[in-house]
């Protein structure tokens, strides 16, 4: 008999994981809260109705139910302290501490964390008053044209400004309209900096960290990154562009650099630590933390994974994580293409049937991680802005990039959109290489 798993959430990056841990032998059931039609009913994998707000509560189900590791996959949990409770009760749990979790949940102490640490990062400042902000803005030495609202925006809380005017709109639409609430009561300004956008994720167990491969998001909604910011409308992994040297420095400068300080700080980090980063003329610079797996970057990175995951997320929450170091496939490329609602990421109408999966999955033998998806009269409706990702893998990128597509264009609902340049400038990047007959430099994560 395997052990059973709680998993809280219910989007393709919880899709993932459930799918990633079913494969472990040593999983017999993973129980996903409140999860979706995806994880409904999947093999080992079934959705179950308990509240996860009231955290003694769960912590009681979990005792019920004999629940082995409990793995969060959204960041309100963490920042509300669901860990601390848990584990309290002696409940194994994957993810942070609360303190921990304040590396996502407040932008103004992650800055300051970063700079404390000597962690690469953008010139900033931060605010509590609309005046001072915008005289910032209109004298600082640098562009600052980034505004964040400090605390968790459910990722819609960062405005990328095109000029100081734009930069102090939006600073009064988070200090005095009040657009995010409580989550914009202090605001972060930052310079503005160039160059190619990826992530990094890795393992922590507190002390020792182990990479995954990096990966590229596609914020804007439309081709060619127009449109408004999204939740991500595609990723694909590995990210050619970052190189074995430039991999080096953020392992060591970024991600053993912030379990270290979160040590030195009295916060041990375990869990998933997430850099979203930069790759300047100056070398990578963090643009932020997330204290958990991004979405959709989960959705290309874990099919990747050669190895355990459960073993990988127990020795984390054992401090043993050198014992099952994860072990990815460096000769395969993997492509997800996020399929979203009409009218996202402004209103949309919910309940419109999906046709197509099974198409994918068996016949183009792909994987379909749902997201803003649910069961109704025994088939699958749309009930979110983004409702599922299909992924595609294969040899190189622009096979993946091509499959994931063909995948795309064969599922249906109504109002179905999605882009058609996932990927693109990964490929544009090994073109390049190849016309100057130099390949990217092969990627080897450091142990």
């Amino acid at each position: 008999m395997g052990d059973k798993v709680l998993l809280i959430g219910s989007g393709g990056r919880e899709h993932a994981i459930a799918w990633k841990l079913s494969e472990s032998q040593d999983v017999s059931r993973i129980l996903v809260a409140p999860g979706n039609a995806g994880t409904a009913t999947s093999g080992k994998i079934s959705n179950v109705d308990v509240s996860v707000s009231d955290h003694e509560k769960l912590a009681d189900w979990c005792k019920d139910n004999d629940i082995s590791l409990v793995v969060i996959g959204p960041e309100v949990p963490l920042a509300e302290g669901v860990v601390d409770v848990l584990t309290g009760r002696n409940i194994a749990c994957f993810g942070p501490t609360k303190a921990a979790a304040e590396i996502e949940a407040s932008k103004a102490f992650s800055k300051d964390f970063m700079d404390r640490h000597n962690i690469p990062t953008a010139r900033w400042k931060s605010f509590t008053e609309a005046k001072s902000a915008c005289d910032h803005i209109n004298s600082a030495p640098y562009k600052a044209l980034v505004v964040k609202a400090s605390g968790l925006a459910a990722g819609k809380g960062v405005i990328v400004a095109k000029d100081k005017e734009e930069a102090c709109a939006a600073v009064n639409d988070i200090l005095q309209v009040k657009r995010f609430g409580a989550a914009g009561e202090t605001v972060v300004v930052e310079e503005l900096l160039e160059g190619e956008e990826f992530s990094v994720l890795a393992f922590s167990d507190g002390t020792n960290i182990a990479p995954m491969l990096p990966a590229q998001d596609h914020k804007r909604l439309q081709d060619g990154d127009q449109g408004p910011n999204t939740g991500g409308m595609g990723a694909y992994c590995p990210c050619p562009q970052v190189d074995a040297d430039i991999l080096s420095q953020i392992h060591k400068e970024v991600l053993q650099q912030t379990v270290d300080g979160m040590k030195q700080d009295g916060k041990p980090y375990v869990g998933v630590l997430y850099a979203g980063l930069m790759l300047t003329q100056d070398g990578a610079k963090v643009l932020e933390f997330n204290c958990r797996f991004g979405d959709p970057e989960t959705q290309v990175i874990l099919p990747l994974l050669k190895s355990d995951l459960y073993h990988t997320m127990k020795a984390c929450v054992n401090g043993e994580l050198s014992s099952a170091m994860p072990c990815f496939h460096d000769d395969k490329s993997a492509v997800a293409i996020v399929l979203a609602s009409g009218g996202y990421p402004a209103s949309y109408k919910k309940g419109y049937e999906i046709t197509g999966l099974d198409t994918v999955q068996k016949e183009l033998n792909q994987v379909v991680f749902h997201a803003g998806t649910a069961m109704k009269d025994g088939k699958v409706v749309t009930s979110g802005g983004r409702v599922l990702a299909n992924v595609a893998m294969a040899a190189d990128l622009p096979t993946a990039a091509a499959e994931a597509l063909k995948g795309a264009e064969t599922i249906k609902f109504e109002g179905a959109f999605f882009r058609r340049d996932i990927a693109k400038r990964g490929c544009k990047y090994l073109n390049r290489c190849v016309d100057e007959e130099e390949g990217p430099k092969k990627m080897k994560l450091d142990r």
